[in-house]
């Protein structure tokens, strides 16, 4: 144990340069070292075997030929390349399943499988990408991403028109200049029945690119609960604490101070407000007070989950973080998804308790 006080993440305002944002469109640490080999279908889901056929296959026919445009280029897409061929077969695939299934493993390893530079391949969140045109201008991003093989976009967002129309509009220009696509998404709110897949809201939404999608469905329960034990019950603080003091790296924060905080960095620096953590140490767990702040929460989950940050609690459990109203609502995939993964990372963290 330390007498020196952990970090604070409500000290921390992080700034994200561009060139940042460009460089780290790579699938993220979880995800380093996810092949398709890696992933294990359930015996009982056939679907997941085909799928990782059907990508495998896809990946191989991406070798061998640039995008139109394409070749190797600097920073922002400019500078001349070489005139490539245009590679055969369909432009995009769209991975539909439910939270848990591993879809973004499955994209992950497409993105590693894809025979072509990490710099002619770009992955990340919907989020991100609408951070990037925000970051770089509509016109910059284009010319960066032109020159890619392949973009890989993990949960596109489908509950939000303004930026799906951006986006899809990013992507109409990309398939014009021969980049890959291949996406996860969410479905759109009041369209969440039991059992019911987003295939078909996620093609009508993109519109004019439907046609470069091959949907692949993957069924499947949440892998994470897969046999795997129930969330463990929150500590004391006095525990949580004392953990944060003895663990290197671990930040140390009450809970309704860090989501007043949230509220004042902007969710594509919530990877930033991470950098060097060993472990999130969180006191006084509340029920998240309103649909604003629970969303900025899903992002930051996103973020320690990609990061493979632990996470130790005390207060409530994180599967009482949502009222029953927002578990209920439009946003009840990305709550769910959020409640899985902070699960997953509170397994993670009981062993930095004595």
């Amino acid at each position: 144990m330390t007498d020196t006080a952990p970090p604070s993440l409500c000290d921390r305002e992080p700034h994200v340069p561009a060139d940042r944002l460009v460089a780290e469109m790579v699938p993220p640490p979880r995800f380093d070292s996810v092949r398709f080999d890696t992933y294990i279908p359930d015996p009982n889901q056939p679907s997941q075997t085909e799928a990782v056929r059907v990508l495998a296959g896809f990946a191989a026919g991406l070798g061998g030929a640039h995008a139109v445009g394409g070749g190797k280029r600097g920073f922002l897409g400019f500078g001349r390349a070489r005139t490539p061929k245009t590679p055969a077969g369909p432009r995009g695939v769209y991975l539909d399943g439910g939270y848990g299934v591993g879809k973004t493993h499955l994209l992950a390893s497409l993105w590693h499988a894809t025979p072509a530079e990490p710099s002619l391949k770009a992955f990340g969140t919907f989020v991100e990408l609408t951070n990037l045109v925000g970051a770089l201008g509509f016109q910059k991003t284009v010319q960066t991403l032109s020159g890619h093989r392949l973009l890989c976009i993990d949960e596109f967002e489908l509950d939000d028109p303004g930026d799906t129309v951006l986006v899809s509009t990013l992507l109409g220009k990309l398939v014009d200049a021969g980049v890959a696509l291949a996406a996860t998404s969410n479905t759109l709110p009041g369209k969440l029945g039991e059992g019911r897949f987003a295939a078909v809201d996620f093609l009508r939404e993109i519109q004019g690119l439907s046609a470069h999608f091959r949907p692949l469905r993957i069924d499947g329960e949440d892998y994470r609960h897969r046999g795997l034990p129930e969330a463990p019950a929150p500590f004391t603080d006095e525990e949580v604490t004392k953990a944060a003091y003895a663990t290197e790296g671990a930040s140390l924060d009450d809970f309704p101070r860090l989501l007043a905080h949230l509220a004042r960095v902007h969710p594509s620096r919530y990877g930033a407000l991470t950098d060097g953590l060993g472990a999130v140490c969180l006191t006084d767990v509340q029920p998240v007070p309103d649909q604003s702040t629970a969303l900025r929460l899903v992002v930051l989950a996103d973020r320690l989950y990609d990061r493979e940050i632990p996470v130790l609690a005390s207060g409530l459990p994180f599967d009482r973080l949502f009222s029953e109203e927002m578990l209920n609502g439009g946003y009840r995939k990305k709550y769910f998804r959020a409640i899985s993964r902070l699960t997953a990372l509170a397994r993670d963290a009981k062993g930095l308790v004595a």
